[in-house]
């Protein structure tokens, strides 16, 4: 199966709109980068809570799945991991 024909039985199957599948995955691409640069920090999900202000819970819903993460909260995980963020608008 194709990765289109894929899409479209997911999108049937949860009744759910082509948006609504796109905003999802936009979301979940935040958490996979917030933790493969934490794993590639080397450091726990605990450790970055510290680093961060925050819970070890909190990190984990970012991971996991990002909705609605502040863009000062994303500033603090960067600097945290010692990395930037990049936004652009396309």
């Amino acid at each position: 199966m194709n990765l289109d024909k894929y899409i479209d039985n997911r999108l049937e199957k949860e009744q759910i709109s082509k948006e609504e599948f796109w905003d999802g995955y936009e979301n979940f691409k935040i958490g996979v980068f917030i933790k493969e640069a934490r794993i590639k920090s080397g450091i726990t999900q605990q450790e970055l809570a510290l680093r961060t202000n925050t819970t070890k819970s909190t990190i984990s819903r970012m991971e996991n799945h990002a909705e609605d993460i502040k863009i000062s909260t994303l500033e603090k995980v960067a600097n945290a991991l010692g990395k930037k963020i990049k936004i652009s608008f396309v």
